[in-house]
């Protein structure tokens, strides 16, 4: 392996800001097992000066916090990257009337427009003044309604090509201004040329500006061939970046992280790709824990040092941490997540099956009770591991999550099927697990308080305040209205009288886990 960087990012904008002291924990482990480069992900989560809007009550870093934490991390031989946004992916900035002119559509930045340009100029005159690096990744991904705002109510229709290669011509020219290298996601110069010749794509990359090509979504070595040989044809240096599966709920996906950064490192080794690192993303609430990821950042980064033998990889695990690697591993809930039929694919019902609700039961066509004892099963393993010092909290915080599911998984169901066949003695008798559940959720919250406390800052903690305080409240209500139900007070429970459909319109009745991830999936009104 001659790898030169192989980094971490973390996810420092989706509703979770990491604290200075857990950054610094991670870059202690990092340097412990020989990884060289971080990368925090900020959207609008970093102070700029001349923009007070800028971050506001989302917990942004001050230039203080960042410049003590890239200092840290040059003592510690770590380099630390700024991974921020010059295009798409600001759609918490744009909530406030101060960038009203500089919004496009969605959370797209208005390209051509002047003020666009002297925001991004103050964020990369920001930059670089904080960071000891000349290398920032400025993203521009994932911005699929380039130009369909007010840029084309100003111009008409524009090819996207057209649009992409201005703004990133504009934007590497400031950053070659403040003496700066930018890093850009790969995906948007392939979408914006979908059916054009391949080097037409060279043609919108500006000489300073390095591609990152990133890909989280398979196991197969072959794949990353592919695309590895696609960004080859770019004819410049390109980095990769991989996954470290944090962004699915509560529970990491350790098994999936390692099946797939395996395939992606070796064809990375094997093609001569010089630089790679694996994000950790918070989509959707950041609800799970970076550290809780640890044996797939120590599995990487082995990985990375030409180390495969499985066995040597778990002994040195064990050594960096105290706890075997395959305890540590049921922080996955492993036997629905790399069962089997789930091994080569992310599932996550830790998270839609907590928030489906009691009587509208949208997920309830695909699961039953046979996941209930699995639950059981895993909170009982997790017990003596709760006690551990120092990463003892995190599955004190999966232990209770499944506690909670091996009552509430299928609580619905049974609901559903006693209320439809009159089995008011049933229904009586499932109160008592509605109790159980509200006791259990209020303890998964408190432990998830504790999680987020020691690792966040408190930004971003009123969504699971509102989210799992809606979830408790509900719970409640459900239980009173199965009591007014039985006691004859009111007539039915009108959304128990509805059939129950397959959330993905599929028509068999076969039980699957899925990948659902937004939480309010779980609700047909509006939130």
């Amino acid at each position: 392996m001659n790898f030169q960087r192989v980094g971490l990012m973390i996810d420092c904008s989706r509703n979770a800001v990491r604290s200075v002291s857990a950054i610094k924990r991670m870059v202690d482990i990092m340097e412990t097992i020989g990884l060289n480069m971080l990368m925090l992900y900020t959207e609008d989560t970093y102070e700029i000066k001349e923009r007070p809007y800028f971050g506001y009550l989302r917990g942004r870093y001050t230039q203080e916090e960042l410049r003590e934490i890239d200092s840290y991390c040059m003592e510690h031989h770590v380099e630390l990257i700024p991974c921020i946004q010059t295009l798409a992916h600001l759609n918490a900035m744009m909530r406030w009337r101060e960038f009203d002119d500089v919004v496009d559509c969605n959370d797209i930045l208005f390209v051509g427009e002047d003020k666009t340009y002297e925001l991004i100029d103050d964020i990369l005159k920001t930059v670089s003044k904080t960071f000891q690096t000349n290398i920032v990744h400025i993203g521009m991904d994932e911005a699929g309604m380039l130009g369909m705002g007010k840029y084309r109510q100003k111009n008409g229709y524009t090819n996207p090509k057209t649009i992409m290669k201005e703004h990133l011509t504009r934007v590497a020219a400031i950053a070659e201004k403040y003496g700066l290298q930018p890093l850009i996601w790969s995906d948007m110069l392939f979408q914006v040329n979908e059916g054009g010749a391949k080097n037409e794509i060279s043609e919108l990359i500006p000489e300073c500006v390095t591609p990152v090509y990133w890909d989280y979504y398979s196991v197969d070595k072959a794949h990353y061939k592919v695309k590895i040989k696609e960004h080859q044809n770019l004819g410049k240096p390109f980095w990769y970046a991989g996954g470290l599966w944090t962004w699915t709920g509560f529970s990491p996906h350790n098994g999936y992280s390692i099946r797939e950064c395996r395939a992606a490192i070796e064809s990375c080794a094997e093609n001569g790709v010089e630089n790679i690192f694996f994000t950790m993303w918070g989509d959707n609430g950041a609800e799970t824990s970076v550290f809780s990821v640890l044996p797939s950042i120590y599995y990487v980064s082995q990985l990375a040092k030409g180390i495969y033998d499985e066995a040597q990889i778990k002994q040195g695990f064990e050594e960096l941490t105290g706890i075997a690697f395959d305890e540590f591993m049921l922080l996955d809930i492993p036997e629905i997540t790399n069962s089997a039929e789930n091994c080569d694919k992310t599932v996550n019902p830790d998270k839609y099956m907590l928030y489906n609700d009691y009587f509208l039961g949208i997920y309830d066509a695909i699961t039953d009770g046979s996941k209930n004892q699995i639950y059981h099963n895993t909170a009982s393993s997790l017990d003596k591991l709760t006690q551990n010092e120092e990463y003892g909290y995190l599955f004190q915080t999966i232990q209770s999550l499944c506690n909670v599911l091996a009552v509430k998984n299928d609580l619905g169901i049974r609901t559903r099927k006693a209320y439809r066949g009159g089995d008011r003695e049933t229904l009586q008798a499932l109160l008592d697990d509605y109790t159980k559940t509200e006791v259990a959720l209020n303890i998964f919250y408190e432990n998830l308080k504790v999680q987020w406390y020691r690792e966040n800052k408190p930004f971003g903690f009123e969504v699971q305040d509102a989210r799992l305080g809606g979830l408790i409240h509900r719970t409640r209500s459900c239980r009173e209205r199965i009591k007014l139900y039985l006691a004859g007070e009111i007539d039915c429970i009108e959304e128990l009288e509805e059939e129950i459909l397959d959330p993905e319109c599929i028509k068999d009745e076969n039980k699957r886990e899925i990948w659902e991830n937004a939480w309010n999936k779980s609700f047909i009104g509006t939130i």
